[in-house]
């Protein structure tokens, strides 16, 4: 009787914990969904990536409702940001982005987080406050994987508008122009999304690169 009193509410527990697991699993699948809807010509794998870094992230920290996922695996000719309310299920801004002009031409190939590299750096970012320097209106952000993007702040790695992001000239010579290493956007409408960013929020920057995915403990996330 003492064996099967203390068994059966182990095993409730254990129902209790599949049913929530299997209630997460489902919840996580419906958000990948609805925002894969939203934005279909976002890879559904790199938004995957994206949305498993949040919640590995958002044990430990507090994670705003809005994400930003930039896909560097694309040419700059293309759109490859894509800005999302993660919990209302919107896309927020689909939009062109430069990478670092020592990351490469058209299409970034290197990345890193060294100072005076003019790389950009991948992985997953908090934003923090705003404030109006020489590229006016700007966003500073933190980087939340150390040896991939910790140095993010102390590199001035930041979010603003730039004339040289311009998918007409872009077209004509073939990239946009680069940055020092920051996802710069169109002047026209970095307002805005700085605004939708602002105060912590997350940025989740993505490209091909294994050393990057085999580091990662975003995206190796611990067993909870």
């Amino acid at each position: 009787k003492l064996v099967r009193m203390c068994n059966t509410p182990s095993r409730a527990w254990l129902g209790l914990i599949l049913l929530a697991s299997a209630s997460m699993l489902q919840a996580a699948d419906t958000t990948l969904d609805t925002l894969a809807a939203a934005a279909p010509a976002l890879d559904r794998n790199v938004l995957s990536l994206a949305l498993d870094a949040r919640d590995c992230a958002a044990r430990g920290h507090k994670v705003g409702r809005r994400l930003a996922v930039i896909d560097y695996s694309r040419p700059s000719t293309e759109i490859r940001m894509w800005i999302f309310d993660v919990q209302a299920g919107r896309l927020l801004h689909a939009e062109h982005v430069a990478h670092g002009r020592g990351s490469g031409d058209n299409l970034p190939t290197v990345f890193s987080d060294v100072e005076g590299s003019y790389q950009s750096s991948l992985g997953l970012f908090s934003t923090a406050e705003t404030y109006t320097g020489q590229n006016g209106y700007s966003l500073r952000m933190d980087g939340l994987e150390p040896g991939i993007n910790g140095r993010a702040r102390e590199r001035l790695i930041v979010m603003h508008g730039a004339d040289y992001v311009d998918p007409e000239q872009a077209r004509r010579q073939g990239r946009l122009g680069r940055s020092w290493g920051c996802p710069a956007v169109r002047d026209e409408v970095a307002q805005a999304v700085i605004d939708d960013l602002k105060d912590g929020q997350l940025l989740f920057a993505y490209a091909e690169d294994p050393a990057w995915r085999r580091n990662s403990t975003l995206l190796r996330c611990p067993a909870r």
